[in-house]
Parts: C-alpha cells; sequence; structure tokens
C-alpha cells in the first residue's frame, strides 16, 4: 500500500513551510494568492487531501452540524434536508444526517452517536428531545435548533411556520368558499406542529359560530389519513370540506376519495392541505394548500445554529414564519375569487 501524502510532502514540493500548507487549506486564512497558487499545484500533483478530522482535534471544531430527522418520507423534509445542506455548505459545514424511529431508544443512541462524532451543533427536524436528552446536550455545550417542531418549556431556539396563522388561514378560506360541514384530519396530535394547525383552525371557525364538523389524528402516515377519510365520507352527512394537515396525507386521501370511493375533488368535498411539495403542483392533484416556506425556514435555522455557535449561552429564540394559501382547484372558491 502506498504511504500517504502528508502536509509536510506538500510542503516540500512547493518550497513553502508546513504553516503555510495548513493556512492554504484552512478557510479565511490568511495566504497570498502566489503562496495559494503553489501550495495547491503541488498538492494537486502528490494527491494531496487536509485532514478535516485531525485539525478539528486542534481547532475544537469539526465543522460538522448534526441533522436528526424523522418523516423522510414526506418530500418537504427531503426538500428541507437539501436546503439546509447547500446552505451550511456556503459558510463551510457540512451535515451529518439520522434518521430515527419512534421510539425514544432510537433517538437516544443517535444523539449519543453525533456527540461521539463532536458535531458542533444539532438540528432537531421533527423530532421531540426529552428532557434528558435536552440536559444531555446542554451539559456537553452542544447547540440545539429545532426544525418545523417547539417544544413547550425546553428552552431551544426552535423555527416553524407560523402553524395556527396557517390553520387560521385554511379555516378561512374554506367559510368563504360556503362550506357548512367542515372536517379536519390533523396531523400528529402529539406534535406542536399538528396541534398548532389544528388549533388555529378550529379558532377561526369558532369565530364564525361553526364547529369543526368532524375530526381524526391522521398521525402524518398515508395510510391512517386514509382510513380517516373513509370513515369521514361514509357518514350519513358526509363533509363537504377537508383540511388535511400536511400535503403527503392530503395526496393520499384525495387518491382513496376519487379512485376509491368514485367521489369528485372540489364537487363533492374540498380538500385543503399544508406545506406545498413539488407534487401538489401536479395537474392530476392540483392542490390548494398552505405553503410553508421552506427557504426562509431554513435560512432562519442556519443563522440561528452559527449564532449559537458562535456565541455559547445565547438565548433561545422562538422563530415562525407566515406563508401563503396556495389557491388551486382541490378546493371550492370563494365567490368573487379568481386564481
Amino acid at each position: 500500500m502506498a504511504r500517504k501524502v502528508t502536509s509536510l510532502d506538500v510542503a516540500r514540493v512547493a518550497g513553502v513551510s508546513q504553516s503555510a500548507v495548513s493556512r492554504v487549506f484552512t478557510k479565511g486564512a490568511s495566504v497570498s494568492p502566489a503562496m495559494e497558487s503553489r501550495v495547491r499545484k503541488a498538492a494537486d500533483d502528490l494527491g494531496y487531501r487536509p485532514n478535516v478530522l485531525a485539525r478539528s482535534l486542534i481547532t475544537g471544531q469539526s465543522r460538522i452540524i448534526g441533522l436528526v430527522v424523522a418523516y423522510m418520507h414526506n418530500p418537504f423534509f427531503a426538500d428541507a434536508v437539501e436546503r439546509l445542506s447547500h446552505a451550511l455548505q456556503a459558510e463551510g459545514y457540512h451535515l451529518l444526517i439520522w434518521t430515527v424511529g419512534n421510539s425514544d431508544v432510537d433517538l437516544d443512541r443517535v444523539v449519543d452517536d453525533l456527540m461521539d462524532y463532536q458535531v458542533d451543533a444539532l438540528i432537531a427536524a421533527s423530532v421531540d428531545l426529552s428532557g434528558a436528552l435536552v440536559e444531555k446536550c446542554a451539559a456537553a455545550g452542544l447547540p440545539v435548533v429545532l426544525f418545523n417542531r417547539g417544544i413547550t418549556g425546553d428552552g431551544l431556539s426552535a423555527v416553524t411556520s407560523d402553524n395556527r396563522a396557517g390553520g387560521r388561514r385554511v379555516a378561512e378560506f374554506l367559510l368563504a368558499g360556503g362550506h357548512e360541514r367542515i372536517a379536519h384530519i390533523s396531523g400528529w396530535q402529539g406534535s406542536s406542529t399538528g396541534r398548532d394547525r389544528a388549533q388555529g383552525f378550529a379558532d377561526a371557525l369558532a369565530e364564525a359560530g361553526h364547529g369543526v364538523y368532524a375530526q381524526a389524528d391522521g398521525r402524518y402516515d398515508r395510510d391512517t389519513s386514509a382510513g380517516a377519510a373513509r370513515d369521514m365520507m361514509r357518514r350519513s352527512d358526509p363533509p363537504d370540506a377537508i383540511f388535511v394537515g400536511n400535503d403527503y396525507m392530503a395526496l393520499s386521501v384525495m387518491d382513496v376519495l376519487r379512485h376509491e370511493m368514485g367521489l369528485s375533488v372540489p364537487d363533492d368535498v374540498s380538500i385543503v392541505g399544508y406545506d406545498d411539495i413539488a407534487m401538489a403542483a401536479w395537474p392530476s392533484y392540483d392542490l390548494t394548500t398552505l405553503r410553508q416556506p421552506a427557504r426562509r425556514m431554513v435560512d432562519a435555522t442556519v443563522r440561528e445554529v452559527l449564532a449559537q455557535i458562535g456565541t455559547p449561552g445565547r438565548q433561545a429564540q422562538k422563530i415562525e414564519i407566515d406563508g401563503p394559501l396556495v389557491v388551486r382547484s382541490s378546493a371550492r372558491l370563494p365567490q368573487g375569487h379568481s386564481e
């Protein structure tokens, strides 16, 4: 096996000191263009790559952000992860991604593993961290930012869409469309996002003198939400509109109503989702939905992560970002409304 090329080898070929080689490969370090060109040419000729992990032992920073994510089956998160990765790369960081199951044991193990990798911060995407895990991260000096999920009383920074305002906006739209029997298949009610969307929706209906006609917890699951839709539409007086807690569930609901139950959307029942994933705009769905402002949420998350790294002990921030209702053809339009 060939001997591994070191920075000392590069220094000899380039005719510079080993510390000069280190500066060339250190982001933000001061080095002249001529020296950088000489060092990089020598490195390319020798096939040298700097040892990032070794450097992290010296600097105390790995330049790696750990991301723990659930619900990767939901396209919203695939898009958000890609955006996070690009935004962090632009800042000189990289993502180490772990997915978790539904058990606390899975989450405990993943956080322990991330700590072993000496990540500089942790982003938890739609994951509920226990009090014990929050304390463990705090004791280790590990900054944590929540993405698309809040945890009451945890003292952690969180970035979400304005879920209550979004749920309220959906209710107001359906009321304006003349719907009378307005139901809700919610996101998981164990999550802040599911609860807040449901609460904003119910509040707006109540203020207009309506109650939620029927409600079921779809648990952010396609099969569960499909079953809830079957049960609602088999009633003797079924809903004339259903707000579904995210697009991933809403598309499943539309498939069941149209292809299994032979119903028309929106003639028999209007459907509104939440997220505005790419598939929502496909002509076969053309789903009216509340858009989560993913780009702005990601930008805010990255800013907060970097601020937490740069300022240990920084006060937690609760950031809610409003998003628009995207009107398509899956819901009856209010009178006088043009698409």
